[in-house]
């Protein structure tokens, strides 16, 4: 029985075996990628190059994912989440062969984590648009703060089970890590029943760029959402690199080992799993904008206390670090609950990616930069701007009214009629399921 968009009576049983196939891939991904991040740093020392692999694996969530979105909303969902996991296994596994046979080379890794990256373009908001027709309305929050807590556990776990590999195994081994776990993730997915939503106009009466177009006038003309797309695209463009550099501060301005920077990431992992849960028992205040920006607030002014750390003082860095990480999933988490009520879930793909790709675009720009900056003035100085920026343009947000009432589009049940080339198109602001973050350090 339907009991309305987003409200089904159906078992969660589906959903269930598919997000724990994801659950095992994820952390199968963070050990290898906590492995090759490290490797990375012991082989060169160098920010640029670091910077560079970041770059990466952000190209695609810019260049790629707004194609991806239409397609994912034109494609078999289930389809499209099995190639993309058979392909990026199929790409880590070349990669370990050429590590087997000696003639792996940093190009290599830039190449496989470029592809990586471009199927994950298809496979992430694939999965998030269909968990909106495989869960109950009422339990998204809940698998907001699930998935919230699964990304902490995966990092409390990978850093030192990465460690351990890394000192214990050849790295064609534990590339084949990433390439087992993914194949439980395509087990997973193909023994389920994904739905496939409804369109509203016939596929063949529209074109790839023409729902990309749609759903970018979707989201701009939501002011609310567009401004915090361009506040998350600032933010990016100053906070990505300072994360993705972190195993460059550990190694030259701690003077760490993979053994220290699996202890940091793990300790904040541990915060990030206790930030959620604080999130899924409290809920948030009435407004969960003033959640999000007030908890960012705080966020910004630990990431600028990471900034001030001494070389002496690892221990202050870690618990720094940990705050930082409680707060994360809090802001992203009030976010979720904002947006998951918002898109249509014929429309989820293209818009998804439309948000993915604002929120991302500006990070290859922040890392190219930051790269050689780094290497020049210490990585340091990347967590000082990022902080005051951070802080700042969080307080700004609460004087920006359009922002401070978005979630007012919630309680509108309208519809929402957008003039396209001249026709009408008619676009209801129903219930959807994403996920945009302001940054996240990890996934850098």
């Amino acid at each position: 029985m339907e009991l309305g968009n987003g409200e089904r009576d159906t078992p969660l049983t589906p959903f269930a075996i598919m997000w724990g196939g994801q659950a095992v891939s994820l952390l199968g991904t963070r050990i290898v990628r906590f492995a090759l991040v490290w490797y990375i740093t012991i082989q060169t020392g160098s920010a640029t190059v670091l910077a560079i692999a970041t770059i990466m694996a952000l190209l695609p969530q810019v260049l790629v994912a707004p194609f991806a979105g239409s397609y994912v909303d034109r494609w078999n969902r289930k389809r499209t989440m099995i190639i993309a996991d058979f392909l990026i296994a199929c790409s880590i596994f070349a990669l370990a062969l050429m590590f087997s046979i000696g003639l792996a080379e940093l190009w290599h890794i830039f190449l496989i984590m470029l592809i990586g990256s471009t199927l994950s373009a298809f496979h992430w908001p694939a999965m998030q648009a269909s968990t909106t027709l495989m869960v109950p309305r009422k339990h998204l929050s809940r698998v907001g703060g699930m998935n919230q807590a699964l990304n902490g556990m995966a990092n409390i776990l990978a850093p030192p089970l990465g460690a351990v590999l890394y000192a214990l195994l050849p790295m064609s081994s534990i590339l084949l890590v990433d390439v087992s776990s993914a194949a439980i993730a395509i087990l997973a997915v193909s023994a389920i029943k994904i739905p496939q939503p409804e369109r509203k106009v016939a596929i063949e009466e529209t074109s790839v760029l023409g729902d990309m177009k749609e759903g970018f006038i979707y989201l701009k003309g939501w002011r609310g959402g567009f401004i915090l797309v361009i506040a998350a695209m600032i933010l990016n463009l100053i906070s990505t690199p300072a994360f993705a550099l972190i195993p460059i501060l550990v190694s030259n301005h701690f003077l760490g080992t993979e053994n220290d920077l699996a202890i940091l990431q793990s300790i904040g992992a541990g915060g990030l799993v206790i930030g959620a849960i604080v999130l899924i028992t409290w809920g948030g205040t009435e407004r969960r904008i003033h959640t999000a920006f007030g908890s960012l607030v705080l966020e910004g002014i630990g990431i600028f206390l990471m900034g001030l750390v001494q070389p002496d003082g690892f221990i202050y860095v870690i618990l720094f670090y940990a705050i930082v990480s409680f707060l994360n999933p809090i802001v992203n988490g009030a976010l979720i609950a904002i947006f998951q009520e918002t898109i249509p879930p014929e429309m989820q793909g293209r818009v998804l990616a439309l948000i993915v790709a604002g929120a991302s675009a500006m990070s290859p720009i922040g890392l190219a930069f930051a790269g050689p900056i780094a290497d020049f003035a210490g990585v340091p100085f990347w967590f000082l701007v990022s902080g005051i920026v951070t802080t700042f343009m969080a307080i700004v947000a609460f004087f920006i009214p359009d922002l401070m009432r978005i979630e007012d589009r919630m309680l509108a049940s309208v519809n929402t009629h957008i003039e396209l080339d001249g026709e009408i198109s008619s676009v209801v602001p129903e219930e959807g399921n994403h996920e945009i973050r302001i940054y996240d350090e990890y996934d850098s």
